[in-house]
């Protein structure tokens, strides 16, 4: 059986060099041996999880790396920089001949369709609803990442062969793909089980929170791109769709992470590298974190993140910009330039004063004791692990100090085996109290309270919850609120660049200068003798300056081989 198997996947594969997707072979498999039993259907149904986002660089196609750099990565946005300049992000990427996201994607599709195609004459035999769930599923999945990636692309709904005339059509428009999304997704919900037998396995909570997610990207694009930034028919309805969707998700027994043990901030910090045995001073493990909605599944010994990502993000390669740092909120719930809880930039340490507790969860301040795998290792969380412990030096690239995904657990180099959260249940919160707002261009406090102040709230249970009359007393703009708030929250998870997108704020936030702390007349000035970046006229260290936003860039390229291949595919708006 795994023979055969392994022969349906080859076949597919061997003809993608036809065409822009993987086509159905005319070699006839004996579909009895695989469709013809619902456990072998499963087996083939179960490599649709290797699609989903997760941390590793050598992935087959970038767009699953969450973490690292693709197309949703942090390091093409406004918050994150490393020590090379990266050409999305300063604007300056071409028209590829080959793009490895558009060919996989359509290569997955293929087998995504090959098993609804195959199983139709078993749809209502109940045995097959699982792997018929999951099909839907990871079809929605996979033509939601061309749409967030190309706009409109073409709409596959079964496998498709060599004299199939769909290769050879123009693309479908970007808002008819999105329909199909959402009804996939709902079709998936109706198949999947509510609860999901196996850790990492899609349910349909899994599928109402993904549908949240589709359906508050598209109508924000169709709000703020088609709109001009006044509601269509089309994006109230799919606001709304979204908003019922999470309330769905709210309805069932997820919960935010949190542990009385851990407390308020480090909960937070924790909860993105627990692992299958003891790495924090609760003992917590994977099992005891119900806010996963849907995870890229990693273990300790069968299968590592395999790439070092603790050196790769901790007081190394990423460099935080003051863009993200001025946008945690204080302890008041105001921005910084509204609070008098703000300490201002003097020291090395003042500007983390009274703030919201993930900016503390997220960055390492200058003299803090913290353990990586530099040879430096927390493993029991006592004095002496205190006294082995290395210090934190800000004084070296941005000046903030990267600690989320960073490990403390005695590990060799990219073994760390943290699960990757593809949804968790904070970003559905977020998405309710989005949707919520840009579906009325107004919000209540108990829909604000259901929502976004619980996230809130999780870090900081004294911090003065959002509510409509914190924003009317101090001049502040409900959307600006939500808006930071999903940005802090959601910081290196992939979600910034595909959200400046769907707002069309990317051409305000995108170009100008990239920088780090405030260096003028700070503790900086005295004590960072040795840095030698350039220090803008507001006092602020310089990282990278030159970048820019056309309107081009809200989509990719359509790639030249594709083009060659199918002449209607035309291209996208100003490449």
């Amino acid at each position: 059986m795994k023979s055969i198997i392994k022969t349906l996947i080859a076949l597919g594969a061997a003809a993608a060099s036809v065409a822009c997707m993987d086509l159905e072979p005319q070699d006839q498999i004996d579909d009895t041996k695989v469709w013809g039993n619902a456990s072998n259907t499963q087996l083939f149904a179960n490599q649709f999880y290797g699609y989903l986002r997760g941390f590793r660089p050598s992935e087959s196609a970038n767009y699953m790396n969450g973490v690292n750099d693709g197309p949703h990565s942090d390091y093409r946005s406004d918050l994150l920089c490393s020590n090379t300049v990266n050409v999305f992000s300063a604007g300056t990427n071409s028209i590829p001949n080959k793009d490895d996201n558009y060919n996989n994607l359509y290569s997955r599709l293929y087998r995504t369709n090959l098993l609804l195609a195959r199983t139709e004459a078993y749809r209502e035999n109940t045995d097959y609803a699982q792997a018929r769930g999951e099909a839907y599923f990871f079809r929605a999945y996979l033509h939601f990442e061309l749409v967030q990636l190309f706009g409109d692309c073409l709409l596959v709904q079964k496998p498709l062969d060599v004299t199939s005339g769909e290769l050879q059509a123009p693309r479908t428009p970007r808002l008819d793909v999105v329909k199909a999304i959402v009804q996939d997704l709902k079709d998936a919900a109706a198949l999947l089980p509510e609860t999901s037998s196996d850790n990492g396995r899609v349910n349909r909570y899994a599928a109402w929170a993904m549908l949240s997610r589709v359906a508050l990207y598209e109508g924000s694009w169709q709000k703020f791109h088609v709109g001009g930034g006044q509601n269509t028919d089309e994006s109230k309805a799919l606001f709304a769709e979204a908003s019922a969707a999470a309330d769905m998700v709210m309805s069932a027994d997820y919960e935010l992470f949190h542990s009385d043990e851990l407390g308020d901030m480090d909960s937070y910090r924790y909860m993105f590298i627990l692992e299958d045995e003891k790495c924090n001073p609760a003992g917590i493990t994977k099992s005891g974190n119900k806010e996963y909605v849907l995870v890229r599944r990693y273990h300790a010994t069968l299968k590592h993140i395999e790439f070092n990502i603790t050196h790769a993000l901790q007081n190394n390669v990423g460099y935080i910009t003051a863009k993200l740092a001025d946008m945690y909120r204080c302890q008041d719930g105001l921005p910084i330039a509204k609070s008098e809880l703000f300490h201002g930039y003097a020291t090395a340490t003042s500007e983390f004063d009274n703030r919201d507790n993930r900016m503390n969860a997220t960055m390492l301040k200058n003299g803090q004791a913290y353990w990586n795998n530099d040879g430096k290792w927390r493993t029991t969380w006592t004095d002496e692990d205190l006294a082995n412990s290395l210090t934190c030096n800000s004084r070296s690239n941005s000046g903030y100090i990267n600690n989320k995904w960073c490990t403390e657990r005695q590990v060799a180099d990219a073994s760390e085996s943290y699960d990757y959260p593809v949804i968790r249940y904070a970003e559905v919160l977020l998405n309710y109290a989005e949707a919520k707002f840009e579906e009325a261009d107004a919000i209540s406090d108990d829909d604000l309270n259901v929502s976004l102040n619980e996230v809130r709230k999780r870090s900081n249970p004294k911090m003065t919850p959002l509510s409509n009359e914190l924003c009317t007393s101090n001049g502040l703009s409900m959307r600006e609120e939500i808006r930071a708030e999903r940005t802090v929250e959601l910081f290196l998870e992939g979600f910034r660049i595909d959200d400046l997108k769907r707002w069309k704020t990317a051409e305000i936030e995108m170009p100008g200068d990239l920088k780090g702390i405030q260096f003028k007349g700070t503790w900086y000035e005295t004590a960072w003798t040795n840095q030698t970046r350039p220090v803008g006229d507001d006092g602020r260290i310089i990282l990278y300056d030159g970048r820019v936003w056309e309107q081009k860039h809200y989509l990719y390229p359509i790639p030249g081989d594709q083009r060659q291949l199918n002449k209607q595919l035309g291209q996208n708006p100003e490449w």
